[in-house]
């Protein structure tokens, strides 16, 4: 006799069996009153479905596949920020909020040659300061910040230091620049999470938080330590490469595929419709 199971979580409403050996179940076209089921026998069974695989695969399972994935595809993944130290990381970093980080590398480098250490800044006043960065997003707030950041390091001392509550008590420093420093600059372990991991983690079903500070503790719990500190920059390196937000075929990626739920994929394919503007965030 052939075993047979169901499976509703992540599938809808309407309990799916799966084939286990044997035969397979099939409506009857039997004009006969309610829904009858016949064993038909069958040469081969075809593997389980996607959406019946997703209901029996935890979050620590697919993390531990999903990170197999990233690992082959980016080893050593590097911070794509341009920077010599702590200082300058901090602040290349501070100034990629609302900016894409390849034009915060473009104006960087006049303005850590005019100003690269926290003296150096600090000197200059904050219209000067705006004067190099006038291209990225929110220049004017920025340029205040990176003044008011340089002379509280000075007071402390006049170095970034490994301790979470120095850095994000500098101007214009969150946590998430902070993880960023810290992982980056330090190898402390540390899950940065911006608006691209965020949505990834959303699709992924490796998260369901409405904040990303939900989200870091979800993928602190399902991904090991030790891998922090790369985990977060092969998302973000993926997230660009293969899995745009906007227009983004997630049957036919190599970790949407599978790791999506059957609800994620509907979502997008009714948004990826001509005339459907998206409300999705830009990759």
């Amino acid at each position: 006799m052939p075993i047979w199971r169901s499976s509703t979580a992540g599938c809808g409403s309407r309990r799916r069996p799966q084939v286990i050996g044997g035969t397979r179940p099939v409506r009857s076209r039997l004009p006969i009153r309610g829904w009858s089921t016949l064993l038909l026998p069958v040469m081969a069974v075809r593997p389980l479905d996607r959406c019946v695989y997703r209901a029996e695969m935890n979050r620590s399972d697919k993390a531990d596949r999903i990170g197999e994935i990233l690992d082959d595809l980016y080893p050593d993944p590097p911070v794509p920020l341009d920077h010599s130290d702590p200082y300058t990381l901090v602040v290349a970093v501070a100034l990629s909020a609302q900016t894409t980080d390849k034009k915060v590398n473009q104006v960087t480098p006049a303005l850590f040659e005019a100003a690269g250490t926290p003296e150096e800044m600090a000197a200059l006043p904050p219209e000067e300061i705006l004067a190099f960065i006038r291209e990225v997003g929110l220049a004017p707030t920025k340029a205040r910040n990176l003044s008011t950041m340089a002379h509280q390091i000075l007071d402390a001392g006049g170095e970034i230091i490994p301790d979470w509550d120095f850095l994000e008590s500098l101007a214009g420093v969150g946590h998430k620049t902070a993880s960023v420093v810290m992982a980056g600059s330090f190898g402390i372990p540390a899950f940065p999470v911006d608006t691209h991991i965020h949505r990834l983690a959303h699709r992924w079903g490796l998260s369901n938080g409405t904040t990303v500070e939900r989200t870091e503790r979800d993928l602190k719990a399902v991904f090991p330590e030790d891998t922090w500190n790369r985990r977060h920059l092969q998302i973000i390196f993926f997230g660009r490469e293969y899995c745009p937000a906007r227009r983004h075929d997630l049957l036919n990626c190599e970790i949407c595929s599978w790791a999506a739920t059957k609800k994620q994929i509907g979502i997008e394919a009714r948004m990826n419709r001509p005339g459907v503007r998206s409300s999705t965030s830009k990759s």
